[in-house]
């Protein structure tokens, strides 16, 4: 930390791209004659807006740590010259920034990233094209290519987080760019108040804003229907696994990007042993103590981490190390850092996921009632072969309750009251016996179902809950399949349902759920093997669940050891 130093806010600084485009940046460094590293985090909503030019990391603390801060306009936004195509302009883009942060008269050369969500991807991006003066980066809650935003396994679209974005955080300003701002501000704000409405439009092609707006839905369909030749060319080139640089992850339990942050760092570990990982209990860009309806302590806080220190201070400290070559240098001591939820504790380990994991079947078993929350999941294998069946019926999809969502203005993330919300047919709940020992769970979790269905493609959802003495149910993670059927034939399909870390105290007992939907996380399988962005043509399955010794319907669970 500088001593008592003044700090110079330089607005919209032009930096002259290879091809002629200039894009606009707010400059934050010490009044001081000497040269200082760089830290530099692009992005698309507004340098000027101190909620989403900094959010979490406070660029006057990095300034007074003795760096230049440099928040940018991407290309096409707000202040910066040119075509918004999100993603894959931000390689080449990316590169030329970094250099050109590099030789301004007060850097010494050295050049760190940080940023979260869309300035996540812009740090992976541009390490992919290999800069020479960036150093290390710091991405936080990230993505790892183009479709971790829009797709998920097995082409499920992301329809609240990818229509949420579009309206409220790229309509605006792009279509002020193109349009006169009075015509299209009005039509957009009445949009978002209609946002619930249009979630449920079909078919998505059609989508009536799309059409009110037919710059954006140029822009739309673009990136639904994208140029795959371009696409995976970014792809390659920015393979987690392909960056040899130092890369300190940040990531929520509850967060939309949960997986992809996980995976950036089990990837550049293969290339680079200086990575590290830091976990909280957090949502998307909320780093709160309390998240959704749960009350984590005020030591989960991104401002108090172990009543310790800030984010803030943690980047200070990352980059001090790579671009400054001060402080830590022992970066294998517990290089990941989990925040353990149920007994809200942060604890240090040397891996992801943990070596010393147990996995652990919970077997799904019932009488046939397991709407009825009267089934159970149990360690032992049941031997007699059971069933569960459901309608599902696309037309009346289970609405999406917490978890690790993006909607409409952070609503409905996070850990979120199960119990007994809208009881349903086509919900199969299963639930432990109330335990009488502690049972930690940490790390990737998946559901294995044995499975029939009478139409050509279909969905199923699992989710996994922490149902407490007094009743309260609160969801830990949750995933999708969608499936292609042999009508009528039993099928073993798995469900990656993500990540989690909790301690299930005695007097708890763990829940599964099952269903074929999840809206408007996801949107709907129509069942008819098409798909709701193109038609509207739906039809109802039937869908059976089977459990026992031939059908061995489970939860896989990383279980860890109890240390005395």
């Amino acid at each position: 930390m500088l001593e008592n130093p003044s700090i110079i806010i330089d607005k919209d600084v032009p930096c002259k791209l290879r091809d002629g485009t200039i894009l606009y940046s707010n400059i934050y460094r010490p009044q001081t004659n000497e040269a200082y590293p760089v830290l530099l985090t692009r992005h698309p909503y507004n340098k000027n807006l101190p909620d989403f030019s900094h959010r979490y990391v406070d660029p006057l603390e990095l300034a007074r740590s003795g760096y230049v801060v440099i928040i940018q306009d991407v290309r096409g936004r707000f202040a910066s010259e040119g075509e918004f195509q999100p993603f894959i302009q931000e390689p080449k883009d990316g590169y030329d920034t970094v250099e050109w942060a590099a030789n301004l008269s007060y850097s010494d050369g050295n050049v760190g990233m940080f940023g979260l969500s869309y300035y996540g991807f812009t740090q992976l991006y541009a390490a992919s094209e290999r800069p020479p003066s960036l150093k290390a980066i710091f991405p936080a809650m990230s993505g790892r290519y183009f479709y971790d935003a829009l797709i998920s396994t097995g082409s499920i679209f992301h329809l609240g987080l990818f229509t949420t974005w579009l309206l409220d955080s790229v309509a605006p300003d792009y279509l002020n760019r193109i349009q006169n701002p009075e015509s299209h501000m009005k039509t957009i704000h009445q949009d978002l108040n209609r946002i619930f409405d249009w979630y449920a439009y079909k078919p998505m092609k059609d989508w009536p804003p799309l059409h009110i707006h037919p710059s954006l839905g140029k822009l739309f369909t673009c990136y639904l229907y994208a140029n795959e030749r371009i696409i995976d060319e970014v792809h390659r080139k920015s393979e987690a696994k392909a960056l040899d640089l130092p890369a300190y992850h940040l990531a929520g339990w509850y967060d939309c990007f949960l997986e992809s942050s996980l995976k950036n760092y089990q990837e550049m570990k293969e290339s680079s042993s200086v990575q590290k990982l830091i976990v909280g209990p957090w949502s998307h860009g909320n780093f709160q103590a309390l998240i959704g309806e749960r009350f984590f302590g005020n030591q989960s806080s991104g401002s108090s981490i172990e009543h310790k220190e800030s984010l803030t201070s943690l980047h200070i400290k990352w980059f001090d190390r790579w671009l400054k070559n001060q402080g830590e240098t022992d970066l294998e001591t517990e290089p990941v850092q989990l925040f353990i939820m149920g007994v809200n504790e942060w604890r240090g380990e040397q891996e992801w996921p943990l070596a010393r994991t147990k996995y652990t079947p919970y077997y799904l078993s019932s009488d046939g009632n397991a709407h009825q929350y009267s089934a159970k999941l149990t360690p032992q294998l049941p031997s007699s072969v059971g069933y569960d069946s459901y309608i599902y019926d696309p037309e009346n999809p289970v609405s999406t309750r917490g978890g690790g969502t993006l909607f409409y203005l952070g609503m409905n993330s996070g850990p979120v009251d199960q119990q007994d919300w809208k009881r349903r047919e086509d919900i199969l709940v299963y639930t432990s016996s109330v335990l009488e020992e502690p049972l930690e769970v940490t790390g990737p979790v998946k559901v294995i179902l044995y499975a029939a269905s009478d139409v050509p493609s279909t969905d199923f959802t699992a989710k996994l809950i922490d149902v407490c003495p007094e009743g309260n149910a609160y969801n830990l993670t949750d995933g999708i399949n969608r499936v292609a059927v042999s009508s009528g034939e039993v099928q073993r399909y798995e469900i990656e349902i993500g990540s989690t870390s909790n301690v299930f105290f005695p007097g708890h007992s763990l829940r599964v759920e099952i269903s074929s939907s999840s809206f408007p996380q996801y949107d709907v399988n129509p069942n008819t093997g098409g798909s709701t962005l193109e038609s509207t043509e739906m039809q109802k399955a039937r869908q059976v669940i089977y459990q026992g010794e031939k059908y061995p319907s489970h939860i896989l669970l990383p279980v860890i050891a109890q240390i005395q």
